[in-house]
């Protein structure tokens, strides 16, 4: 559109997130890269929580976001129900934000073990002791079990093979900036079944 310059120019959508997350990272205080990941249960019950984004990958329409966790977690059981999932990333210092919404795949193999391998010692242990969303009987359990498993794997554990990575393909991305008088600028990508992406201007 005309009038889709400044913070929102280009025509890749993954390049104008990969800018604005760069920018979150020197201004941000905490995390620039956390995600705000919507899901839902058997039920159609929603549930959301934070976690963090560890890759923007690709580009044009085959661009994907990248984060991991626990596959028998709450998020992980539901997104593997129904291979889908939303987000948002928010930035306070920036006053914008990005709504995604897509498809859901695994991310496993080599990709899934060189970062699982990047993790500092105690989270990668911890990885393996925590049956994530599940009861537990105290911290100190939890402390155990990580003391017993650093004894059994040393200093090089394994990925878990419950633990991995999802990749989100978006179907609809939105970007939002703050305005003045909460006339705020919104821009919307709509993937399109013949290829592309379809781009329009929302009222704020």
């Amino acid at each position: 559109m005309a009038d889709r310059d400044g913070l929102f120019a280009g025509d890749d959508p993954f390049d104008i997130a990969r800018g604005w997350l760069a920018e979150a990272e020197r201004s941000e205080p905490n995390d620039p890269n956390a995600i705000a990941l919507a899901t839902v249960d058997a039920d159609g019950m929603p549930d959301a929580r934070m976690v963090l984004l560890k890759d923007i990958e690709g580009q044009g329409t085959d661009g994907s976001f990248v984060f991991y966790t626990n596959y028998d977690s709450a998020k992980g059981r539901q997104i593997t129900a129904t291979g889908k999932a939303a987000f948002v990333m928010h930035w306070k210092s920036l006053r914008r934000q990005i709504r995604v919404r897509g498809h859901v795949t695994r991310v496993e193999g080599a990709q899934a073990d060189a970062y699982y391998d990047s993790r500092a010692l105690q989270s990668r242990l911890g990885a393996w002791a925590s049956r994530q969303s599940q009861p537990l009987e105290s911290r100190a359990a939890l402390a155990a079990e990580v003391a017993k498993l650093g004894l059994r794997y040393g200093t090089r554990p394994p990925r878990p093979p419950f633990w991995g990575g999802f990749r989100v393909a978006p179907v609809q991305m939105e970007f939002w900036a703050d305005g003045a008088f909460r006339l705020h600028d919104r821009f919307r990508w709509n993937k399109e079944a013949s290829g592309g992406w379809f781009v329009e201007r929302l009222s704020p």
